[in-house]
């Protein structure tokens, strides 16, 4: 990852409607939420959560699916781990047992989502 884009996406990730939409779709999970049940899980108007997601969307963070009147949204979670690995892959200079675990979670992450085939799925 070049480092334009992981300071573009962290950002879009440094403000705190932004960080709270996006932390509720990480909860989500694959399968995304609604933009309306989405707005109201995280008390923003429509024109707040309108501006704020689609910055997550512009820096790559979170897709959007159209299903007929309903636009989902999901983080796109193979855009996050790119984005934990470009911050960690030098991680403690080349001891990464002083880090505590970080790039062992961040691979298990990568094997998880790897093994159950869901990458930025929207269903």
């Amino acid at each position: 990852m070049e480092h334009e884009t992981a300071v573009t996406r962290l950002a879009a990730l440094g403000q705190t409607h932004r960080l709270t939409l996006f932390r509720t779709l990480m909860r989500a999970g694959p399968s995304g939420m609604p933009a309306g049940e989405l707005a109201r899980a995280c008390e923003l108007q429509p024109s707040a959560f309108s501006f704020h997601i689609n910055q997550l969307e512009q820096a790559g963070l979170v897709t959007s699916v159209r299903r007929g009147r309903n636009i989902l949204y999901a983080v796109a979670i193979e855009e996050m781990r790119k984005l934990m690995v470009h911050l960690t892959e030098d991680c403690c200079d080349g001891h990464p047992d002083i880090c505590g675990g970080l790039t062992e979670a961040i691979g298990q992450c990568t094997t998880a989502q790897n093994e159950s085939g869901d990458h930025n799925v929207v269903r």
